[in-house]
């Protein structure tokens, strides 16, 4: 990877923020589950109410039951807002260390979310797992911070996963840390469909 440059505080100048709200950046952390649950709640609520939402989701290849979401808000229905989710990784790296596919892809679905961010077009970007692909060394902190940024003043923000590192974490205006306190798994209980995936 290269070196990061030094930006300097630079945000951009495409866009003026609307009179009625301003976008913030939320962090769900932590090693308990829900997460990636949180995220998608507040996307609906964000639909209900008219808001178009997109969800970028790093590390992950399979689609998850929640990403049936896309054919009940596809913008066709008046008065509710319409998503986009993308898989932006090739699945996880338990017991496996990840290659210069995954860091390739992982920038490449960076590139796409920082477009996002940028361009207005969406009042929530959600950028499931982004922790996760720092973490493991596919992303560097400082293009993150970049493309942070560089967000449309007016975009919400919604940034998952364990491992937040503390400088993402100094940047956010919301941070929830889940902690496992007792989960089923322990007992053996494998992952349920339209529970847990």
């Amino acid at each position: 990877m290269r070196p990061c440059a030094a930006h300097g505080g630079r945000k951009s100048k495409e866009h003026t923020p609307p009179p009625t709200m301003k976008g913030y950046v939320h962090i769900y952390t932590g090693n308990g589950k829900g997460k990636t649950t949180a995220a998608f709640g507040l996307a609906v609520r964000a639909l209900c109410a008219g808001r178009n939402v997109y969800v970028g989701q790093f590390v992950k290849s399979m689609k998850y039951n929640e990403t049936k979401i896309e054919t009940l808000f596809d913008g066709s229905v008046p008065g509710f807002g319409r998503i986009r989710i993308e898989q932006l990784g090739r699945g996880c790296f338990i017991g496996k260390e990840p290659d210069p596919v995954d860091v390739s892809i992982a920038e490449e679905g960076l590139r796409r979310c920082a477009e996002q961010l940028a361009g207005g077009r969406y009042d929530v970007v959600i950028l499931d797992e982004l922790t996760i692909a720092m973490h493991f060394g596919l992303l560097r902190t400082c293009d993150v911070l970049e493309a942070l940024l560089r967000r449309h003043p007016a975009t919400e923000t919604i940034i998952t996963g364990r491992y937040a590192p503390q400088e993402l974490l100094e940047a956010a205006d919301l941070i929830t840390d889940m902690r496992e306190v007792k989960h089923y798994y322990a007992q053996g209980v494998p992952s349920r469909e339209g529970i847990d995936k």
